[in-house]
């Protein structure tokens, strides 16, 4: 069995640690940097798979290295992001996803919790990188000018590729494999994250908002992603 490498980027010496034996007997490969500068340089030495990253740290806290990932020009940059918040604060969620971070776990958590989210993550990047999407026939989807690549996991608009995170690549391509059906919030998580997580909270909207500032020609106008006002959203099946 393949060992799936965690980069973890947390100050709290004793929860890394318990993360590390937790994770570590369920076969994934955990490193810990102490801090916001020691883990951007673990980075490109681990390869990680998914970084877990506490939001408070001394020196450069979470948010400011979720932006310095979602920066680089490397293949790293695409790398999926869980994000560890204080308890009961939205704003810091809310700041996190619009960053860049794919998912987020409040303090303090279950270990299982955290485990079953990984896991998640880690599932919806295989199964729309391998093949595993379905009844599909071919790893592109093109709207018009959007192009969407399943198995390179790039989406363009003409010629400009647009710059997504793993989760709302997922996203994405889970309402256009149902394009021309409404969906409501909670169809469009359960196809992204699978049966076995319910829907924590209501972050799909931030996400969808970021989507659209990537691939929509005026976002507050979208014509490839629309709102269905009490319901939820449908991807357009005509698009220009």
């Amino acid at each position: 069995m393949t060992t799936s490498r965690l980069l973890m980027i947390e100050d709290d010496a004793r929860l890394a640690h318990m993360v590390q034996e937790y994770l570590g007997q369920s076969g994934f490969e955990v490193t810990h940097a102490a801090d916001g500068e020691q883990g951007l340089a673990q980075l490109p030495l681990v390869q990680p798979e998914l970084v877990i990253l506490d939001l408070m740290m001394p020196g450069i806290d979470g948010l400011e290295v979720c932006r310095r990932i979602r920066a680089l020009t490397t293949e790293q940059s695409r790398v999926p992001v869980l994000m560890l918040t204080a308890k009961g604060d939205p704003m810091d969620r809310i700041i996190g996803l619009e960053l860049g971070a794919d998912d987020y776990l409040p303090k303090p958590f279950e270990p299982r919790e955290l485990l079953a989210r990984v896991r998640a993550v880690l599932r919806r990047r295989a199964e729309t990188g391998s093949g595993g999407a379905g009844s599909r026939t071919t790893p592109v989807l093109r709207f018009g000018s959007l192009e969407i690549d399943r198995d390179a996991r790039t989406v363009t608009v003409g010629e400009v590729q647009a710059e997504l995170t793993s989760y709302q690549f997922d996203l994405l391509v889970a309402m256009a494999e149902r394009a021309g059906r409404v969906l409501t919030r909670d169809q469009i998580m359960e196809a992204v994250r699978g049966r076995e997580l319910e829907a924590f909270d209501r972050s799909i909207d931030v996400h969808i908002g970021r989507i659209r500032g990537a691939i929509e020609v005026d976002s507050k106008n979208p014509k490839r992603i629309l709102t269905v006002r009490g319901v939820g959203y449908v991807f357009a099946k005509q698009q220009d």
